[in-house]
């Protein structure tokens, strides 16, 4: 079992950046690929990125290709978002999460995670 908690979200303006980070506990962090989620007020939540076991993969979504970044560190149990050039759209709450699947790492759908975290909010001004 695997238990997650988001934190580094805050207000921020446009243009800017923000880094937020996802602690895991349980010992079998490494197995599960990892997931970063969104939801806007009013809005389903929808795939931000996901990365691989080891991180040498990692897929996003069109919206923050070229402006998100993810990375895991296995040994802290920790996976991280990097947001920057953010734009008033990219206003949520942001979760992260881990899949259970060993065989796919590549998981844009809700139902494919095991684990959420609570969310953190992250808010950017024009």
């Amino acid at each position: 079992q695997v238990q997650l908690v988001e934190s580094g979200g805050g207000l921020v303006q446009a243009g800017g950046s923000l880094r937020l980070s996802c602690a895991a506990s349980g010992r079998t962090f490494s197995r599960y690929a990892m997931g970063w989620f969104r939801q806007a007020p009013g809005k389903d939540r929808e795939f931000v990125g996901s990365i691989s076991w080891s991180g040498g993969n990692t897929y996003y979504a069109d919206s923050v290709k070229g402006r998100f970044t993810i990375s895991r560190d296995n040994a802290k149990k920790m996976v991280l978002l990097q947001m920057n050039s953010l734009k008033p759209e990219d206003t949520a709450v942001y979760y992260c999460a881990a899949n259970s699947d060993t065989t796919r790492w590549y998981a844009p759908e809700l139902s494919e995670y095991d684990y959420w975290g609570q969310g953190t909010q992250v808010t950017v001004s024009s």
